[in-house]
């Protein structure tokens, strides 16, 4: 098992529920990037998304648009995020994902790029534009490398279509809670329990919803019906807020661990 197979086979073990969490990579820049990476893994973030920036991030709302841009503006390359998760694994274990459009995959060379991750200690790819019916290289690829291949299921995904792209996730699968991009909503979707369901019957993976949880209530509120939460912009946000701050790690991860008390409350 990599880390977030052993991260969510653990919280089984104990009843528990997850805390995934997204930020960009490099954003405002990289070190400080590592620097919330620990501060997050002791806070109780099971695991670490970082977003990769790129130039057209049509998934994302604003919030993850700006910080891709901030990213950019930073001189963050992937490379160069590779190299920081090497600087983080001399000092934690927190399972991570890359959430990555497949551009940069290709640019690379798909083998490269998941040999290269694997070496630097990344634990799973979520590729966003990479549809499950064009994926056979790239997920023998990532089985070799012991990567998870993460994939996601929306509101508007068919019975068939879940019932195809389900079996062939790894690590866990990732419910996108709303229609259209990523961002912060005043309140939760009421179909999260009727989707979970469906998904389960098609694979006994952990499933982590996500797409708009915003506070602590919310997180709550949302991991009754899944093994994980994800929460993304409202984190992005605040890093927006107090990038510049000498505070920003203590300011940001303040906010993680109430969502991590959330999560860990519900039972």
């Amino acid at each position: 098992m990599n880390r977030i197979e052993q991260r969510f086979a653990a919280l089984k073990a104990a009843g528990q529920r997850g805390l995934v969490v997204y930020i960009g990579a490099g954003d405002p820049n990289l070190e400080a990037t590592r620097r919330l990476a620990l501060s997050f893994d002791a806070a109780g973030v099971d695991v670490l998304e970082l977003g990769v920036p790129f130039s057209d991030p049509l998934a994302d709302g604003i919030v993850n648009q700006l910080a891709a841009q901030r990213g950019l503006e930073s001189g963050t390359t992937p490379p160069k995020v590779l190299a920081t998760i090497v600087e983080i694994r001399k000092e934690s274990q927190i399972p991570i994902v890359l959430y990555i459009y497949f551009n940069l995959l290709h640019r690379v060379g798909v083998e490269r790029f998941i040999r290269d991750a694997a070496a630097a200690g990344v634990d799973g790819l979520l590729v966003l534009d990479l549809p499950p019916e064009e994926s056979e290289t790239y997920e023998s690829l990532m089985a070799s490398a012991g990567l998870s291949p993460v994939y996601l299921i929306a509101p508007t995904t068919p019975d068939a279509r879940i019932a195809l792209i389900a079996p062939r996730a790894r690590g866990f699968i990732y419910y996108v809670s709303r229609e259209g991009v990523t961002g912060m909503q005043s309140q939760v979707s009421d179909t999260i329990a009727m989707m979970t369901d469906k998904i389960r019957a098609h694979s006994p993976l952990p499933i982590a919803v996500g797409f708009g949880i915003s506070n602590a209530e919310q997180a709550r509120q949302v991991a009754q019906h899944a093994e994980a939460i994800v929460v993304g912009s409202a984190i992005v946000n605040r890093i927006a807020e107090h990038g510049k701050s000498a505070d920003l790690v203590e300011r940001v991860s303040g906010f993680v661990r109430e969502l991590s008390e959330a999560v860990r409350s519900v039972r």
